[in-house]
């Protein structure tokens, strides 16, 4: 699935260097709820599936949950284990290595 405008949104957090929470990014791309935060964790880890397959860092990190210190939901990481880039260690690091690659970014 994917959502019309989502990786354009990230990609400029990226550039300015800025997280943005679930429901904001869904509430700025207007999302129909209910069922609006779903669909968005749909399409981020569809887009992680081909950030990817690109070789480049997942733009969905820069997504934050309402809890746990500003790292992204656990559907996150379950998906990125999944994609055979996190093994289950060091959530911290491994989201504070994929930031600041976007970050660095061009």
């Amino acid at each position: 699935m994917s959502l019309p405008g989502l990786p354009e949104a990230l990609d400029a957090l990226a550039r300015r260097g800025e997280l943005i929470s679930y429901g904001a990014l869904a509430r700025d791309l207007a999302v129909p709820g209910p069922g609006a935060i779903a669909r968005l964790t749909e399409a981020l880890e569809a887009l992680m599936g081909e950030d990817a397959a690109a070789g480049c860092p997942f733009r969905a990190v820069l997504c934050r949950a309402k809890v746990g210190g500003g790292l992204p939901a656990p559907g996150f990481f379950e998906a990125a284990a999944i994609l055979g880039r996190f093994d289950g260690t060091d959530p911290e690091g491994f989201v504070a290595s994929e930031r600041a690659a976007l970050f660095n970014q061009g």
